[in-house]
């Protein structure tokens, strides 16, 4: 097994890598690789070397040429939910496949993050990208209201849905068989699902409602079933 680590642009020079304090102790307690060694180092954005061990550096052997990402974008957003919900949506979903996170402050948002809270959800998202062997790490934005994430999303060039319940609604699957897949915008609600007011201020956003099913998903399972139902049909697609 070949171990992945994601390092800073700045910490390549030609063909050495300078290892941080951390990532050595990482490197050397956590993992046990010894001088000489081997590991996946990665930039996050697409690019992965395989690197060799050498005191408190690393010497760059070559560039690894794989794809396991997405052939299209898949943005979540996400109402948070109470206490550390949201540490598990950005775990699964990295692993998942998800490129961007957008967590949502909604009218039914109980949760009122610091700035820690942002740090952790992207040391998350980095340590999931690395053990699920992607080239990407996602990326996690600075929570925002409602409002204003539907105006991000009309500037992005993405078909755009917003899960609802007791709603009539096309499931989620039906949308994506029906039309080929290209990039997505997600959303999905909070502890009680999204207000009416913010459904009709979606729609009219160009947000088509969506189901995920008969039953009511709690906060943090519904965004990791609707983008397992994305990927399986995008794998499938492209393959």
């Amino acid at each position: 097994m070949v171990y992945r680590l994601v390092i800073e642009a700045t910490q390549q020079e030609n063909e050495q890598i300078h290892l941080t304090s951390q990532q050595q102790h990482y490197l050397n307690r956590v993992l046990r690789l010894r001088e000489g060694d081997r590991f996946v180092a990665m930039d996050g954005l697409g690019k992965a070397w395989i690197a060799q061990l050498i005191g408190t550096s690393a010497s760059i052997l070559e560039m690894l040429h794989e794809s396991t990402e997405l052939p299209i974008s898949i943005t979540l957003m996400t109402a948070l939910p109470k206490g550390n919900g949201f540490d598990e949506i950005v775990r699964c979903c990295t692993e998942l496949g998800v490129t961007a996170f957008m967590p949502i402050l909604s009218d039914r948002t109980l949760l009122n993050p610091s700035a820690n809270k942002l740090d952790r959800w992207r040391k998350i998202a980095t340590e999931a990208a690395e053990q699920s062997e992607r080239q990407v790490v996602p990326i996690v934005s600075e929570p925002i209201n409602f409002t204003q994430a539907l105006k991000d999303a009309i500037a992005l060039d993405a078909d755009c849905y917003i899960c609802v319940t007791r709603t009539e609604a096309k499931h989620l699957l039906t949308h994506l068989q029906e039309k080929p897949a290209k990039n997505l915008i997600v959303a999905t609600g909070p502890e009680g699902g999204w207000t009416q007011t913010e459904v009709d201020n979606a729609i009219a956003a160009g947000f088509h409602p969506i189901s995920l099913g008969c039953r009511i998903l709690r906060a943090i399972t519904a965004p990791i079933v609707a983008v397992s139902i994305v990927v399986a049909i995008v794998e499938q697609q492209s393959c």
